[in-house]
């Protein structure tokens, strides 16, 4: 086979480009520190980091639908909190009513406290958290307590959130629960025995309010245990974020060690590729004639 100036030629301007593209590779993965900038780079590797991004994605939404539970969680806690302290007081004064010493004038300035514990219990019946009724089921844009003052929840329904793959949680309790069994009944009764004098009826009122008192309690120990399950979630969720994130760099970061001696060496090999074309490729008749 002969072999002619021109076949020179090109094989080094070949083989010259082809350097110069993996020099721009390398320099690309230096500067920009992954290991492919486009899809065509390698597609394997382009496929398995769009997995890795849709799980990071889906971890950060379940994140902030677990602060949405927390909200939730965390406001209805508080309104439980201070449903039964109202309530506690409500007993303490059915206690202090049904002492016999205790003359009509006196269970009416009791009653008077009685009737505001009462709009109090009905403003945390009506709690609303960003504009919705957290004690109203699904409904939250109703509130539970009419404008008449009557405790009527149109919906006893669970706010299910989505905290995890195939994970729901319940955000909220149920109204009944906290709220119904006869409550606000059973405080206006109270009300009335005082208003009568009755010191007997007014013992009565004692039981039911405690009954009262132990639904919130039974209520606000349910919720409790969501919220430590919720917890667990939350850890769960921050530990497959870690390895989803250091799995991602795995995959797509380059190795700069790596990078850079590959880099410094074919910039070696580029040079030396110079230097031995020049002296191989023979000078041409215009050469001769300068």
């Amino acid at each position: 086979m002969r072999i002619t100036q021109g076949m020179l030629s090109n094989n080094m301007l070949r083989n010259l480009t082809s350097s110069y593209s993996k020099m721009d590779t390398l320099m690309d993965q230096v500067s920009t520190g992954k290991k492919i900038n486009r899809p065509s780079d390698d597609p394997v590797i382009a496929m398995k980091g769009m997995g890795y991004r849709t799980e990071l994605k889906q971890i950060e939404q379940y994140k902030r639908n677990t602060s949405e539970v927390h909200n939730w969680m965390d406001n209805t806690d508080s309104a439980l909190d201070k449903a039964t302290q109202t309530m506690q007081k409500l007993r303490e004064l059915a206690v202090q009513a049904s002492n016999d010493t205790y003359d009509a004038s006196e269970r009416e300035n009791i009653m008077n406290e009685v009737t505001q514990l009462k709009e109090h219990m009905m403003d945390i019946a009506n709690t609303s958290v960003n504009g919705k009724y957290i004690f109203n089921g699904t409904d939250t844009e109703t509130p539970p307590v009419n404008e008449d003052g009557e405790f009527e929840p149109s919906s006893t329904s669970p706010v299910l959130i989505d905290v995890a793959g195939g994970t729901k949680l319940q955000a909220n309790v149920n109204p009944e629960d906290v709220f119904g069994n006869d409550l606000f009944a059973n405080i206006d009764s109270f009300i009335a025995d005082l208003e009568s004098n009755d010191q007997e009826a007014i013992e009565g009122n004692i039981s039911s309010l405690q009954g009262g008192i132990d639904n919130i309690i039974n209520a606000r120990a349910d919720l409790g245990a969501r919220m430590n399950r919720l917890e667990l979630v939350e850890n769960r969720l921050s530990e497959q974020e870690i390895v989803a994130t250091s799995t991602m760099a795995e995959n797509e970061d380059v190795d700069y060690e790596k990078a850079i001696t590959e880099l410094i060496t074919q910039e070696s090999l580029h040079r030396a590729a110079l230097s031995a074309g020049s002296k191989i490729i023979q000078p041409s008749l215009i050469d001769f004639l300068r």
